[in-house]
């Protein structure tokens, strides 16, 4: 276990000093270039991109996590396999990665690709970690909120870990292949950068990890608790008479 925490944090680390690189590389607008023009962005309304993987799936996240919800007083499926305490943590964590990528996007001053100059906007191209600095768009571009509909759903691979190896890596490819393609839909659309993508799924991981290491230290605390003796009472002396 104390390796698996080891592992854990050094892909953890490893993964946030990589995207620091990427933020710093230029390749956000490099990548954005491949889908738009001084005229914008030609596959922004296109029925794949927008239709089917936007606007027709936004509430289906939300039904999902909903049923996990639920899911935690009575379970279907594989979730019967988890202890109340991890399906809590599932449903819980899901709802956080949600809400802290939303909450950033509040925030954020960065716009979207579509609204930059080079690809017919208004906007200067400010990197997402100036904050403050407004660029002269809409603002509330960073990270990618459409991604986090997959993305927020790898606490599935935590919880699933300590049970079923196998299923928990199952969570893991879908929630990344998921959220990739949603947050590939918003690139070709020119909602997002790349980085915005690959931020998101790290915000989501994170939220994850900390959840699944304070649910582990409380279960392994309430075990503890649960498997000490009981201590033993000793029997009152009894009384002499005084002569």
């Amino acid at each position: 276990m104390q390796r698996s925490k080891h592992r854990l944090f050094f892909w953890t680390t490893l993964s946030f000093f990589l995207l620091l690189v990427w933020d710093f590389s230029g390749l956000d607008l490099w990548m954005a270039g491949w889908f738009g023009s001084a005229s914008g962005f030609p596959l922004e309304s296109h029925w794949l991109w927008r239709d089917l993987l936007h606007d027709d799936i936004r509430l289906w996240p939300w039904v999902l996590e909903l049923g996990l919800l639920v899911a935690i007083f009575w379970p279907l499926g594989t979730l019967k396999k988890l202890p109340m305490a991890r399906r809590a943590q599932l449903a819980l964590t899901t709802l956080v990665a949600l809400l802290v990528v939303s909450t950033i996007k509040i925030y954020s001053r960065s716009s979207c690709p579509w609204d930059l100059q080079q690809f017919g906007g208004v906007a200067t191209y400010v990197s997402h970690w100036s904050w403050g600095v407004r660029d002269g768009g809409t603002g509330g571009c960073f990270p990618a909120g459409h991604a986090s509909a997959g993305f927020a759903f790898i606490g599935g691979f935590f919880v699933f870990r300590h049970v079923l190896p196998k299923t928990a890596w199952r969570w893991f490819a879908g929630a990344m292949l998921v959220g990739a393609l949603f947050g590939l839909a918003q690139q070709i659309r020119g909602a997002h950068y790349m980085s915005h993508t690959l931020w998101t799924a790290w915000f989501c991981w994170t939220v994850a990890a900390a959840a699944d290491a304070a649910v582990s230290q409380l279960i392994a605390r309430n075990r503890s608790r649960a498997a000490a003796p009981a201590p033993v009472l000793s029997a009152p002396m009894p009384l002499t008479p005084t002569e």
